[in-house]
């Protein structure tokens, strides 16, 4: 299974013989699933199905769902109902000796009246058949949208496992050139306490031997940070791991890249050698690069 991204685009459209419709969906990072939708007057029964689909197809992300209804330009034109417009052509004539004081009818006025004019086609006027219709067949456009948009998150997921993997080779390779350097060999290590204890029993010659053996512990381990290097190595083969695996591994992925920039915090700040630090320095920067790629993962 591979990684998907959060970040996404992707728009399906449809139509019948009166309406065209266009869905449009569009995602960006966020802690969970988010689904907002814009849809038209009259249409909001769809959003309970495009929320219940999109947490059936997505896991994490911001996702803002649009649906635009256009009506079509050769849907059914109109038809004046001739028949009930004589009856009121003649009414006028009935009435009109009798009103006189009334302005006489205009046409505009009695096109006006509601049932002189009607859509041209009774078949293809809008009924309750073909609004059901078109609903079931924007539902199915809205479950197209949704899964271009996952195979888009998906492909995008190629592109930054790509990244990350050449990230972890990184973060691998500093590791090793940190537990190379010669500030971490033994004879240098030895040298380095052999220094630092002397310097604590001139600074204070009385100290107690238990007091003297808790400083050397203490200057030893500050000294040492090859553990801080097993645990980066460790953090990167688990990183791997969760790569390979696939599928929502997003938060986990975040939560080693905390991990990750925790040792490099320490060993930074436990090196007395500057090419441990420049080391140090690199592989914050990478550990950096590494977070803001995984902040797009589902």
């Amino acid at each position: 299974m591979s990684i998907a991204s959060m970040t996404g685009y992707a728009r399906a459209e449809g139509r019948d013989a009166l309406t065209t419709w266009l869905w449009e969906a569009k995602s960006v990072n966020g802690k969970g699933l988010d689904v907002r939708c814009r849809l038209p007057h009259g249409m909001d029964g769809i959003e309970i199905a495009a929320r219940e689909l999109a947490a059936r197809i997505l896991k994490r992300g911001n996702l803002q769902l649009s649906l635009t209804l256009t009506a079509n330009a050769q849907g059914p034109g109109l038809r004046v109902n001739k028949e009930f417009l004589a009856e009121l052509v003649a009414l006028v004539d009935e009435l009109g000796p009798a009103h006189q004081n009334i302005a006489p009818a205009r046409w505009d006025g009695l096109l006006a009246v509601k049932g002189v004019l009607e859509a041209g086609n009774a078949d293809e006027a809008e009924t309750e058949e073909v609004h059901t219709a078109r609903e079931v067949a924007i539902k199915s456009d809205l479950d197209k949208v949704l899964r271009s948009l996952a195979a888009m998150r998906l492909s995008e997921g190629e592109r930054i496992q790509a990244v990350l993997s050449s990230q972890l080779d990184e973060i691998e390779v500093l590791a090793e050139r940190a537990g190379g350097t010669a500030a971490l060999r033994p004879e240098a290590l030895r040298e380095r306490l052999r220094q630092q204890v002397a310097a604590v029993l001139e600074a204070a010659p009385s100290l107690a031997e238990d007091r003297i053996a808790q400083e050397v512990a203490l200057i030893a381990v500050k000294a040492d940070v090859r553990e801080e290097l097993d645990r980066l190595r460790a953090h990167v083969a688990a990183a791997r791991d969760l790569i390979a695996q696939g599928g929502a591994v997003g938060r986990k992925l975040d939560f080693l890249s905390q991990e990750f920039n925790r040792e490099a915090n320490t060993l930074c700040s436990k090196s007395a050698d500057v090419e441990l630090t420049r080391i140090g320095l690199d592989l914050k920067a990478v550990i950096d690069q590494f977070r803001e790629q995984v902040q797009n993962i589902e």
